[in-house]
């Protein structure tokens, strides 16, 4: 049985994780017999959205707290994972994956990841263990497995543009499609960087936890 950790940023698009894509890919590893762990950082949010008229609201909320609503409360902070514990990861997307577990929609090219996020992540590559990464969760990349690092966001130029300046090499890839960066075990999907429905997302990332475990 493979033992894969689901690395969550809160609970909702625009200031969390994407909740689709958190589901999606908790489904597949159940389908395929992995056993998954959820983790998130213990932290406050960078700031509360209001997902109805997308504005900012003016409370706080706690990034692991809010994720556990997405793990019906099976999650632990992410400074208790433990690389040697498990055999691949996934990050699902979501403004937060780019808010909370690092600030690339700040800072954009000049961002850095959650320290404690850093650490797990190196650790795994290191081990030359599989990650997953949906959605926005591929601008981490280069800050993970440095220069050469192949990935994808989907399409969008702009943001393909800031990973290549992060030392990225972007692939354009359609919604269902997955890449593989062979040599450093990082793989990328669009889901709603592209997705039109929860079905197209679905479908990228059914291949992409696929390919994960196949190298797990």
């Amino acid at each position: 049985m493979k033992r894969v950790a689901v690395i969550l940023s809160g609970a909702g698009v625009y200031d969390g994780s994407e909740i689709h894509e958190a589901v999606l890919s908790l489904l597949a590893l159940d389908r395929a017999g992995a056993k998954v762990q959820c983790f998130a950082p213990d932290q406050p949010q960078h700031h509360v959205i209001n997902h109805l008229s997308g504005e900012v609201m003016h409370e706080t909320r706690n990034v692991l707290v809010e994720a556990a609503r997405i793990a019906r409360g099976a999650i632990k902070p992410l400074s208790q994972a433990r690389p040697e514990d498990f055999d691949a990861a996934v990050l699902p997307g979501g403004f937060g994956a780019a808010k909370n577990l690092c600030d690339f929609a700040f800072k954009g090219a000049e961002c850095t990841v959650n320290a404690e996020l850093q650490r797990f992540l190196a650790a795994l590559a290191e081990a030359r263990k599989p990650v997953g990464f949906i959605c926005i969760a591929p601008a981490m990349i280069p800050r993970i497995y440095g220069k050469g690092a192949e990935c994808t966001i989907g399409t969008d130029a702009q943001t393909a543009a800031a990973l290549e300046a992060m030392g990225a090499v972007h692939q354009a890839c359609p919604v269902n499609g997955v890449v593989v960066d062979a040599t450093r075990r990082c793989l990328s999907t669009p889901a709603y960087m592209l997705a039109g429905s929860i079905k197209e997302a679905a479908e990228g990332i059914d291949a992409l936890v696929a390919k994960v475990l196949a190298l797990a």
